[in-house]
């Protein structure tokens, strides 16, 4: 691949691995990272959704269980039909936009100066949704995902359609999206997780198609070594992220974005960086 090495496809997958379950925007991060690192443009982007088939394999692996008992159930477990209604309801939103709307966002979007705006404006929905839940504990009726309805799915999908917008944050707005409409911060979570894997894998299918050129053959190794890099930084991350939520809430992740929106604002404005 032109200007892409070995060290910048690690970088690249170690950000994604790190990002994408976290509510800070791994595309955001990625659009950031392959400025500083020189690799941007139509395949710098196809690129970094594609090693996001790394970080949907460490969530398949890590909820395995869960994904196989659902699979096996499918065909009379009215608890399984109903977890899988609700992961297609809530997928479709950002499906149907992302494949209207996604040559319009990435011509204009897919930039710094849009991400760091994204980052302090989801920065300060999420102070507004830990706020709100803080001082009104009340609103949360649902605890786990078993429990959730198909509106409630529907609801979650339609503010992930807000992470088309690149550094708004697909996790983020799934669970900020989930908290605000009455799930816990755990179950919120939780649905975050099992949401990624079709909404990923539609986006890397989707990349593939619009772009087949990464399938060539000499460039296999360095996608699979971004592959590679972004499971084993997913894997952590997701473990850290399941014990995280159960004793913190996001409110230190919001303070982050504003930090990252302001530094990238301020170094474009003062020249000091020259992103591309």
């Amino acid at each position: 691949m032109e200007s892409l090495t070995l060290s910048v496809a690690v970088i690249l997958g170690i950000v994604e691995g790190l990002t994408e379950f976290l509510p800070i925007s791994s595309t955001g991060h990625l659009i950031i990272a392959g400025s500083l690192l020189g690799y941007t443009g139509t395949e710098a982007e196809t690129f970094e959704i594609v090693i996001q088939a790394g970080a949907i394999l460490a969530v398949c692996w890590e909820f395995r269980a869960r994904f196989a008992s659902v699979l096996r159930g499918l065909g009379s477990d009215r608890r399984a039909q109903r977890f899988a209604v609700n992961i297609v309801i809530a997928f479709l939103p950002a499906a149907i936009l992302g494949v209207l709307f996604s040559k319009a966002i990435k011509a204009h979007l897919f930039a710094p100066a849009p991400v760091a705006a994204a980052f302090i404006v989801g920065a300060l929905l999420i102070l507004w949704a830990e706020r709100r839940q803080r001082l009104h504990p009340d609103v949360v009726r649902v605890d786990s995902v078993d429990a959730m309805t198909p509106l409630d799915a529907l609801k979650i999908g339609c503010a992930q359609a807000l992470a088309l917008i690149p550094g708004m944050s697909r996790s983020g707005a799934t669970i900020i999206g989930g908290m605000l409409f009455g799930l816990s911060r755990p179950a919120a979570t939780e649905f975050s997780f099992f949401l990624a894997v079709p909404t990923l894998v539609g986006a890397t299918v989707y990349s593939l198609w619009k772009d087949p050129s990464l399938l060539t053959a000499g460039r296999w190794p360095l996608l699979g070594v971004g592959f590679a890099a972004a499971f084993v930084a997913a894997f952590a991350c997701v473990r850290w992220l399941i014990r995280y939520v159960s004793r913190h809430d996001f409110r230190p992740f919001a303070w982050y974005r504003i930090a990252m929106g302001l530094l990238i604002l301020a170094t474009a404005g003062s020249g000091l960086i020259h992103w591309r």
